[in-house]
């Protein structure tokens, strides 16, 4: 009788494990994902200034890339580790540079750019997703963004990075919240991108 008794508690512990284990793995869902590009043979200690383009826009935010755009300079600035060329700088010359699309410039432009507003590097980003997504009762916010790094001699990428951050989550579906706000989501997947800049 305590044989039987044993072995069913065993496997009651067994079963337990294996669920806990599983419904570990679903609440990373909704994580934030990173992935990322670095030239191996670019000295990035040589970036001392940086020219941040406007962002494009994919989302249905009509002041996604703006808003992004924000938070990256600011939590770019707040590093220390670079000096950030002052937005209205950078559209000033932008324009004096006769750069045809500022979101995505060509490497010509990149140097030329780069020479008039005397920056090391110049920073191009694409909001792919900004704002709240649905699935059956759960909504959260989410957002996609990805950057380019190019140096200013030759124009040509020298790291590149994607993050994705929010989204609903295991706990979303089953509980029904609402995820975090947009503003934290930003900032981390922000963060999550400033930090494979200077790894």
């Amino acid at each position: 009788m305590r044989s039987r008794f044993v072995t069913h508690t065993g496997a009651l512990i067994r079963a337990f494990c294996g669920i806990f284990g599983l419904v570990a793995l679903l609440l990373m869902q909704g994580c934030s994902h990173v992935e990322h590009f670095r030239d191996p043979n670019m000295d990035f200690g040589s970036i001392q200034s940086v020219a941040v383009m406007p962002f494009g826009n994919l989302s249905k935010d009509t002041q996604a890339a703006e808003r992004v755009r924000d938070v990256f300079n600011t939590k770019l600035l707040a590093t220390g580790a670079l000096y950030v060329i002052p937005v209205g700088e950078v559209s000033r010359v932008t324009g004096v540079a006769g750069v045809m699309n500022p979101t995505a410039p060509t490497p010509e432009e990149v140097v030329k750019l780069a020479k008039m507003i005397k920056a090391d590097a110049v920073i191009t980003g694409m909001v792919r997703e900004y704002g709240d997504v649905r699935s059956g009762s759960s909504m959260a916010d989410v957002i996609s963004l990805s950057l380019q790094v190019m140096e200013a001699q030759t124009g040509r990428v020298v790291w590149s990075a994607s993050a994705t951050e929010g989204g609903i989550g295991f706990t979303d579906r089953l509980l029904g919240g609402g995820g975090r706000p947009l503003n934290d989501v930003t900032e981390k997947a922000v963060d999550d991108l400033i930090s494979k800049l200077f790894q």
